[in-house]
């Protein structure tokens, strides 16, 4: 049995990696921003999701939830939270620039820096990303921001990697492409994406629980079609 973090746990993605790992026995961390859904959650499996409300763009927030685990140990962090400005690049403002680093950026970065101390050797972080920052591949427009958000992200799990690989513990990025869930509907309404949030959310579980057997600084494309 694991004991694994997993942020944007209240909806799509995040709540179906929750629901996977905890029925296969694991305990979940489960962290987002909105309470109600997380209640339900943990009332689904109370033996195995422990539900917490956080911001994680506020640092005091992170460091009580630090505080609630006391002396426990993390076999995995699941960086899954995230947001989306779906905005062309002359219209972007200063401050949408700056949400999307908060977010999809930063908001790694005080989670990593903050349970480093709790992880046990052989862990993973699996930070999620996007085929948008992913090099190469094929780009929407009115995601400039975003994209180069999770661009960083992706150069940020390969420097990780490094820099903790004397401690065991294994960085890899995983670059989604489309899935549909609620943050895909409200960016691009009517379009239909190749993958269900369920499908997704058991991949990267498995992936979190064996992938860092075989990968460690890795960004690696998780796409039917190029962009997804």
């Amino acid at each position: 049995m694991k004991t694994i973090i997993v942020t944007g746990a209240s909806k799509g993605i995040g709540l179906e990696v929750c629901r996977s790992l905890a029925k296969q026995g694991h305990i979940v961390y489960a962290l987002a921003r909105s309470t109600e859904q997380l209640v339900e959650l943990s009332k689904e499996y109370p033996n195995h999701i422990i539900s917490y409300s956080c911001d994680l763009t506020e640092s005091a927030q992170i460091e009580l939830f630090i505080e609630s685990l006391g002396d426990t140990s993390i076999d995995a962090l699941i960086n899954n939270a995230g947001g989306l400005v779906n905005k062309p690049f002359l219209d972007l403002e200063i401050s949408d620039w700056e949400h999307m680093l908060e977010i999809n950026l930063l908001a790694v970065v005080r989670m990593v820096k903050a349970l480093h101390p709790f992880m046990l050797p052989d862990s993973h972080i699996v930070n999620i990303g996007s085929m948008g920052g992913f090099q190469g591949s094929s780009k929407f427009p009115g995601l400039s921001a975003y994209s180069a958000a999770k661009g960083s992200l992706t150069i940020l799990s390969e420097c990780l990697a490094t820099e903790f690989s004397d401690q065991r513990i294994s960085v890899n990025c995983l670059c989604l492409g489309a899935v549909q869930t609620q943050m895909l509907e409200e960016a691009f309404p009517g379009y239909q994406a190749p993958l269900q949030a369920g499908e997704m959310g058991e991949f990267i579980s498995d992936f979190t629980l064996n992938g860092h057997r075989f990968f460690n600084g890795k960004s690696l494309p998780v796409a039917l079609h190029n962009p997804g």
